[in-house]
């Protein structure tokens, strides 16, 4: 997530800095040994110096001459690293080796150890991401097509569907080597949910060919019908699609240009199957369709639409109650930036646990300030050594001593701590990687530094995800209000009205509010990546029921009563809306079931109950609407035609 920042983040800035100044980098993994002795400890401690990919090792024999007693040390300094036979060693894994390093650590330091921090968690995500992914295909794939069995009257079709997107997604999969590299988050999540989005267009076509092949004997001239008919809710459905994504690509935090730009392909490359590859492809086996024909497996919706429209009024005041409060309390969501904590019954869970049983958090902060004048240095360390949370803080001057110049010291005693530019003061805090006592410590220390240098630059993990809040944040206002416009203006295009957009966009949106308002409600954070991904994610793919909905209603509201109309049109597409959301909402919630990674999953449970929620406002609420401002989006649109008897 941290290489998804932009390259003026105040955090990234000073990792450049300090990449430039410092050969020694800013730990991002710790390592405890248990039962050893001093002279154990420090053969463990070349051994990891020795692991392929692990740039540099810290413990207590580089503070303290170790030969000396250590009753003779300070004991905060001592307990840091060396207590009750126990070793806790910082590394610093180089950035692309997490894997590879880790696993050799694991070798190392056996079943009865333990090792933890950021490029752990880097490592179990990378190693995760593509077995969870085939994972999740193999419970899905067999789960989509029970439910396009249920949907249709051929054994055949669903394959049919499956085979037009799947080679799309294949065809996606392969163009990402032209990009270079993805993010794991977009390698779990873009193959599926360009399955479940786009499955749509398939059925739209083939349930159209189905249609015509009762109405004319060629099965030629029924695709040719079938393709002009269902070309419009096509490039309506994908359009909307893809403009939402496209708002996704103006994320300043990259991580959203890296989803979007694979999902807009995977949604070009659907549609351009759709209408180019599954045509012929029908056309060569339509016959197959033929001879494996079977009876319905799901009962008619005739009737249904009669008994919802008895709920238009409960429906209408539903949304009235509950629009505001899902959308106050969504904006109140506590959220976390990062990848959160691993799980519990997980060995990266299980070290992090036991590294702070026994040596308690310690998040490494590093601070750069202006090099040479060292009673100032002096003094802020001291004030920096007094903030709540900061368990320790390693400077030259309480390291070596203030009095001592550094120019009269070999160069491997001073080059930890100064540069030619700047001297580098290590902060180790007793906060959470993240959270409000993390950001506002990170607060304090900048004020505190800010009021002796007019030049200061801190990192870290804690700091990174600081900025990452801070710039997400900006980006959740920018992509929704361009999902929103984007949304709109296709919606006014297809529909040529104004008030249509507003009564679809208002059914969709609520549904993204009360999506959002669980996690408030049920007291428990969020990921923010999650929250921002799917508030975009959800609009864009689920605005397809009201659009297939409300172009059906529109239809037939030119030759009968809005009430007639809008009880046919339910059912006629309940069934059809239903069969949608149940495929999107299965890949969400298979998607949280499987993913380890806290922003896999929790844009799956996210996706999964947002596509149930999209489909119940569909069916009850913009039904209600619809019929109730009858008469409003008679006037407000261009060539209405609407039926004018009783």
């Amino acid at each position: 997530m941290i290489d998804y920042l932009p390259e003026d983040a105040p955090s990234i800035e000073a990792v450049d800095i300090m990449e430039q100044e410092f050969d020694e980098p800013v730990e991002n993994a710790r390592v405890m040994i248990e039962g050893v002795s001093i002279t154990e400890a420090l053969s463990y401690k070349q051994q990891l110096e020795d692991v392929d990919g692990v740039g540099s090792v810290t413990w207590l024999d580089d503070i303290i001459d170790v030969k000396v007693p250590l009753e003779m040390a300070s004991a905060d300094t001592v307990e840091s690293y060396y207590q009750d036979q126990k070793a806790l060693y910082s590394l610093h894994i180089e950035e692309g080796e997490e894997v590879a390093a880790t696993d050799a650590i694991y070798e190392l330091i056996g079943e009865d150890n333990a090792v933890a921090g950021e490029a752990v968690n880097t490592a179990v995500s990378q190693k995760m991401t593509g077995s969870e992914s085939m994972y999740a295909a193999a419970l899905l794939v067999p789960i989509i097509i029970l439910i396009l069995i249920l949907s249709t009257t051929s054994w055949m079709e669903p394959v049919f569907f499956l085979v037009a997107i799947g080679v799309s997604v294949l065809i996606n999969l392969g163009t990402n080597i032209f990009i270079g590299e993805i993010s794991f988050v977009t390698q779990s999540v873009a193959p599926i949910l360009q399955l479940a989005v786009s499955l749509d267009y398939a059925i739209f076509l083939l349930h159209s060919f189905s249609d015509y092949r009762r109405e004319v004997e060629d099965p030629k001239e029924a695709m040719q019908l079938a393709m002009k008919r269902s070309f419009p809710a096509i490039v309506a459905s994908a359009s909307t699609t893809f403009f939402g994504f496209t708002a996704l690509t103006f994320m300043d935090f990259g991580i959203g240009a890296d989803l979007g730009l694979n999902l807009l392909k995977g949604i070009l490359l659907s549609f351009i199957s759709v209408m180019v590859f599954l045509p012929a492809l029908t056309m060569m086996f339509y016959h197959w369709i033929d001879k494996t024909q079977h009876r319905p497996f799901v009962p008619d919706f005739k009737g249904i639409g009669r008994h919802v429209m008895k709920l238009r009024l409960p429906s209408f005041i539903l949304l009235l109650i509950i629009i505001v409060p899902a959308f106050l309390a969504q904006n109140e969501t506590s959220f976390i930036y990062g990848t959160g904590e691993q799980p519990e019954n997980t060995r990266a869970g299980q070290d992090v646990a036991a590294i702070q049983d026994s040596f308690g958090k310690n998040i490494p902060m590093v601070l750069l300030v202006p090099e040479g004048d060292r009673a100032k240095e002096e003094e802020l360390v001291q004030d920096l050594d007094q903030l709540t949370d900061v368990s320790s803080v390693v400077s030259y001057v309480n390291i070596v001593s203030p009095a001592i110049p550094p120019e009269y010291l070999e160069k491997s005693v001073t080059e930890t701590f100064y540069s030619e530019h700047y001297a580098r003061i290590t902060l180790y805090t007793e906060t959470d990687a993240e959270g409000e006592r993390a950001f506002s410590l990170i607060e304090e220390v900048k004020e505190t530094a800010d009021g002796y240098y007019d030049e200061t630059h801190l990192l870290g993990e804690s700091v990174t995800l600081y900025d990452m809040k801070n710039i997400v944040q900006k980006d959740n206002t920018l992509v929704n209000w361009l999902t929103i416009a984007a949304v709109a203006a296709v919606l006014i295009l297809t529909f040529r009205s104004v008030s249509i957009p507003v009564v679809l966009l208002i059914t969709i949106q609520a549904s993204v509010w009360v999506n959002l308002a669980f996690p408030y409600f049920m007291d428990t954070p969020l990921v923010y990546v999650g929250y921002l991904l799917i508030s975009t994610i959800q609009l864009a793919a689920t605005v397809d029921y009201a659009i297939l909905f409300t172009e059906n209603y529109n239809h037939l509201r030119k030759d009968m009563s809005a009430l007639e109309a809008i009880k046919k049109t339910i059912d006629d597409k309940v069934f059809a809306i239903f069969v949608s959301a149940s495929i999107l909402s299965s890949v969400g919630f298979i998607l949280w079931m499987t993913s380890t990674n806290p922003i896999v999953s929790s844009i799956g449970l996210l996706l999964g109950r947002g596509a149930l929620l999209a489909f119940l406002m569909v069916v009850l609420v913009l039904p209600a609407l619809l019929v109730i401002l009858d008469r409003v989006i008679e006037k407000t649109t261009w060539k209405a035609n609407f039926y004018k008897g009783k």
